[in-house]
């Protein structure tokens, strides 16, 4: 499901894709002072998302990705129950609102657990373009913040890192990085994935 040349690629909503490369930085709000969670900004500093996690809605396992007016956009929580518990992935699932308010599911995400380190964190669109098989797959290290995502061709659809001169301070704090997302790819789409990710690995979204 990657885009091609100037093809847009909606998995949230179309508005949120963009018909060239986009680079966006997020930094982490504070536990004490904001509940946690992360802000997404443009480079005019003007806020795009926000993400909402444990500390703000006071639930674990739950987050929510909002747009710069503080609506919501994806309602995304951690798959539950004995079955879940006896597997060696944990699971994801993001819902968006349709226009007559009810939820849809729109991804999936499974990520292994500590002991499996080595199997992917892989992500699925709905309704499945692939006869139910991943799509896309995270690539690096999302602690050190030098990861990607690809699509199952192996294109990269949005990259994380670090700005040259921010490099001396994230040796101290992980607080501050920015994400490269290719053209027609959903920008929503992609922080959903993220918010995840940062809850996995013990981020601001997490209790």
């Amino acid at each position: 499901m990657a885009a091609k040349g100037n093809v847009v690629m909606p998995v949230v909503s179309k508005m949120f894709c963009s018909s060239s490369q986009v680079v966006l930085g997020v930094r982490r709000r504070p536990h004490v002072v904001y509940g946690g969670g992360f802000v997404v900004s443009d480079c005019t500093q003007k806020v795009v998302f926000r993400v909402d996690g444990c500390g703000m809605l006071g639930k674990k396992g739950e987050l929510i990705l909002r747009d710069s007016d503080g609506d919501a956009l994806l309602l995304i929580r951690q798959k539950g129950g004995i079955v879940e518990a006896l597997s060696i992935n944990r699971q994801w699932k993001g819902y968006a609102s349709d226009y007559e308010g009810s939820q849809k599911l729109v991804f999936s995400l499974k990520h292994p657990i500590s002991f499996f380190k080595n199997i992917p964190i892989r992500i699925s669109t709905e309704p499945s373009c692939c006869g139910g098989r991943w799509e896309f797959e995270v690539k690096g290290y999302f602690p050190e913040r030098a990861c990607c995502i690809v699509d199952s061709f192996g294109n990269i659809i949005a990259q994380v890192g670090v700005k040259k001169e921010l490099e001396e301070l994230m040796a101290r704090s992980n607080d501050l990085y920015h994400v490269v997302v290719k053209p027609g790819i959903d920008q929503a789409f992609v922080f959903g994935i993220i918010a995840v990710l940062d809850y996995i690995f013990d981020g601001s979204t997490r209790c």
